[in-house]
Parts: structure tokens; C-alpha cells; sequence
């Protein structure tokens, strides 16, 4: 229904924004609801031209096609059938040869399905090509800037901070691999072993799904006030769907149900620190929403997506004290991997954004050329990936990543918010009461200014001036340095 009726109710909302935004009156509209408004409705207006109504339906259709075929895998492992989030958990398993198997089982599904893989990604770069061709667009990628509402920022300014993360970032978590390595005991770490942080386990939850609803309910209310209102209302409405199902599509994220102006939560709890990190990420998302409700534009009830991520990544972090409520005696241990992961996980963000550049600047290249150029670009940023005996992922294997197909340009968000988080982090060690001040105000905000402009209203350094990651990267240094993790 909506892959159908979508494209053409968006010509209804662009219609709308044309009148708004040539309306004799803009200036004390302007005044009265916020520039901000404007600046969504002028970008979108550059999106849509009737004529590429039925490009939208197929590139709608074929997103769709690409989940279904992620949601209905079924994956023989250990004598059973399982989808790709049931498999989640053996991946990271103590047992090194159950994770290795575990992962080539996960990868031979992706292996096995390769042509539809690539089949779907040619029509989708094909047809969003065409769109942007017919939008006056050389190529894509100012039309995917444009789709996700992007008004301050240019993909010049991005490459600049990937500048920063590829000379901060990368030889950083080139050594915390060593780390890890060093951990193991072994001469090689592999791509199997890399979500595996610790030889006695990762950290897990204490409990099953509905325990975790309730430890967090605990946690939410002992954050604040404010907070407590907000967790209670997600579970008297029953405004959470956690449990992992067959058939039940992979992932998790949260959304907002405009005629019940309430969020709403999905996700698969697999036993995994994931399913902490779900309630309190895509709970950061729940939350913006839940305190921006009241707003009478609708559009600033969810700001734009690397904003959005500010809100759910920082919330990761304010949590940080209760951690010991879901890990017990793990708790040093998860928020050690947690902040671990964030800078080892940087390169790959990045490496996304660049891999996606390249893709829409060369629309005719042959998935081999795809797949050899992302190859490349891992081997840029994250020269200690080894993918020994798996041809798969050696010869460039891509496909597993969700937001290279149904949303281009989206990932290099989660990277610009992860260092608004971090920041967010460090303020949390030396002023907590002022640092979570500042974070109800930006979730307060929510989409009522741009992306920059909410920064510099909650004191945040933007992630496209250069320094913002060195200034946050000593204390992260120090930090993960104080850690006796061998111990862990």
C-alpha cells in the first residue's frame, strides 16, 4: 500500500510547500512559525516533479523487495532454521569456532543471493539516477543530500570531517585493535572476532525481554523527571515491540505515530548488549519525540536524521550509571566495549560515505566494480580488517548493510552524531547536571532549527569545524586507557 500510494501523496505535500513557500506572506509566517520551516519546504519542493511519481513506486518496491528478502532468510545453523536476528547472538559466541561458523553461515546466505543483491542495487541506483536527471541533476547525490533535508551542510564539508576521522580516528582504532588482539592471545584477529571484545564473554542483559522493559522502566525513572513521565506513557500504551519473530523484519528503530502523537519502538532482542543499547538508542529517538509532541508544526516533531541520531546516541551515554542494572558484574565491562566500539566502529561509518559517493558518481559501473572499489575503501580505513577464507567479504561484499539500499547518504549521519555524543560524554564527566540541561533543550528543540544551528544552541562543536575530533579524542584516549581491560 504505501510503496504504491506514497509517491503520489508526496506530490500532494510538495504542492502544499510550493504555496507555502511563494505565499505573499512568507515573511511573518516566518516569524511566526520558525525559518526552519521554510528551509524543510523550499528542499523539498527540489525533490519532486510529477514525472517521477512511478520512479518512486519502483524504487519504493524494491526497497521493500530487499527487506523481505532479509526478513524471510532462514539459515541452517546448529540443526535449526533461524533468521538473520536469531543468528545475532552465536556471532558473538565465546566459542571461536561457533562464531566463525556462525558468520560463514550469515555470509552464505548473502553469498547464495548475490545476483538478486546486486540485481536490486543496479535498479535502485539506475532509477534514482533517472530521478535525479530529470530534477536537473548531473547526478544523485544533491538530490540525496536534498531527500534527507539537508539545508547547512554540503558533501564538501563531509569529506572534510571523513579528512578528520581517517587522521584521528583511524590510527586510534588501529591500536584498539591491538588491544584486542592482545586480549585473545592470538597473531591474528579476524573478521569473526571483531564484535567479540573480551576471551570471557561480551557483556549480556541479566534478563529476558520483558525484564529488560522493566530494568529500564526502573532506569528512566531515576534519570529524571522528565524521563519518568516519558517511559511510563511507552508502557502503559504498550508502545514497545522488542520480541524477535519469524518473519518479523531485522533491525530495530523507532517511529512516530502522528495521530496518537506518541513514538513507537521496534526491534529484535537476541540476548545481546544490543537489546540494552535498543531501549536506551531508539529510546533517545522515543523520548525527542515524546517532549516535542506538543508542537503545532509537524515537522519539527523529528528533526533531521543526524540531529535525530544526536538525540539517540547521547542517550546511550546518560545512561551509562544504570548500566549496572541489566550487566551486574559486567557493567565496567559493557561501557568499556561501548566506548570502544564507537571509535572502532568510526572508520566503517565513513568508509559507507565515501563507498556511496562513488557508487552515484559512476552509476554505470558493474556491481564487480562496486564491489572492488568498496573493497578498497575498507582496506583505506580499516587496513587491519582481515577476511581470511571468506571470499564473500575479500572479493567486496556489501549488501549486508540495509542503509546502502533503502536510504543513500543517511549513514554518514550515525558518524556525525557519534562525535556530538561523544562530546555530550565528556561533559557528562565534568558538569552532568549542566550536560543533560543541554540535552533536554536540543530534544525541546527537536527539528525547530538545522543541524548546525542545534549544536550551537546546546554548546556542541560541529563536527565540520576542524578540531572537533581531536577535542574530544584525548579524553576518550585517557579514558579507555585507564581501563585495565585484560582483566575484563
Amino acid at each position: 500500500f504505501f510503496d504504491e500510494n506514497t509517491p503520489s501523496f508526496s506530490g500532494v505535500e510538495i504542492e502544499y510547500y510550493r504555496i507555502l513557500t511563494t505565499s505573499a506572506y512568507r515573511d511573518d509566517l516566518e516569524r511566526q512559525f520558525g525559518k526552519q520551516l521554510f528551509r524543510i519546504a523550499d528542499v523539498t519542493s527540489k525533490t519532486f516533479v510529477p514525472e517521477i511519481t512511478d520512479d518512486l513506486k519502483q524504487e519504493s518496491m524494491v526497497t521493500t523487495e530487499y527487506h523481505a528478502l532479509l526478513a524471510t532468510a532462514q539459515v541452517p545453523f546448529k540443526g535449526e532454521l533461524l533468521t538473520l536476528s536469531q543468528l545475532g547472538k552465536y556471532l558473538n559466541d565465546s566459542d571461536r569456532k561457533v562464531r566463525r561458523d556462525a558468520h560463514e553461515a550469515r555470509f552464505g546466505f548473502f553469498t547464495c543471493n548475490e545476483p538478486e543483491f546486486d540485481a536490486m542495487y543496479d535498479k535502485l541506483v539506475s532509477v534514482r539516477t533517472q530521478m535525479a536527471n530529470k530534477l536537473g541533476h548531473k547526478t544523485f547525490t544533491q538530490l540525496g543530500y536534498d531527500n534527507l533535508g539537508r539545508t547547512d551542510y554540503t558533501p564538501d564539508m563531509v569529506a572534510r570531517f571523513r579528512e578528520q576521522v581517517l587522521t584521528k580516528i583511524v590510527p586510534v582504532a588501529q591500536k584498539l585493535r591491538e588491544r584486542q588482539k592482545k586480549r585473545f592471545g592470538v597473531d591474528d584477529l579476524m573478521y569473526f572476532d571483531e564484535r567479540f571484545d573480551f576471551p570471557s564473554g561480551n557483556p549480556t542483559p541479566k534478563g529476558d525481554p520483558e525484564w529488560i522493559i522493566q530494568t529500564g522502566r526502573q532506569m528512566y525513572e531515576e534519570l529524571s523527571p522528565e524521563t519518568t513521565t516519558f517511559f511510563n506513557y511507552m508502557i502503559e500504551n504498550e508502545l514497545l515491540d522488542l520480541l524477535s519473530r519469524n518473519g518479523k523484519r531485522v533491525g530495530g528503530f523507532c517511529t512516530y505515530l502522528m495521530d496518537e502523537r506518541a513514538p513507537f519502538i521496534f526491534a529484535n532482542c537476541n540476548g545481546t548488549a544490543r537489546d540494552v543499547i535498543g531501549l536506551t538508542h531508539e529510546g533517545g529517538h522515543a523520548f525527542n519525540m515524546f517532549m516535542s509532541r506538543e508542537t503545532t508544526v509537524p515537522e519539527y516533531t523529528i528533526p533531521t536524521y543526524e540531529a535525530a541520531e544526536v538525540h539517540s546516541m547521547s542517550m546511550e551515554y546518560f545512561t551509562w550509571d544504570w548500566m549496572n542494572l541489566f550487566f551486574h558484574e559486567e557493567a565496567d565491562k559493557f561501557r568499556f566495549q561501548h566506548l570502544n566500539n564507537a571509535i572502532v566502529g568510526m572508520p566503517y561509518l565513513v568508509a559507507v560515505d565515501e563507498f556511496e559517493l562513488f557508487v552515484y558518481d559512476n552509476p554505470d559501473a558493474t556491481p564487480q566494480v562496486r564491489k572492488q572499489m568498496w573493497r578498497n575503501i575498507e582496506r583505506k580505513y580499516m587496513p587491519e580488517r582481515n577476511y581470511s577464507g571468506n571470499d564473500y567479504l575479500e572479493n567486496g561484499g556489501y549488501c549486508q548493510q540495509p542503509h546502502i539500499f533503502q536510504r543513500p547518504f543517511y549513514y554518514i549521519g550515525y558518524a556525525l552524531a557519534s562525535i556530538c555524543a561523544i562530546q555530550f560524554w565528556k561533559r557528562m564527566h565534568e558538569d552532568r547536571e549542566r550536560a543533560w540541561s543541554d540535552y533536554l533543550k536540543l530534544c525541546k528543540l527537536s527539528g525547530s532549527r538545522s543541524f548546525t544551528e542545534l549544536l550551537k544552541e546546546v554548546n556542541l562543536i560541529s563536527p565540520f569545524e576542524m578540531g572537533c575530533v581531536e577535542s574530544v579524542m584525548h579524553d576518550v584516549i585517557n579514558w579507555l586507557d585507564s581501563v585495565d581491560d585484560k582483566s575484563l
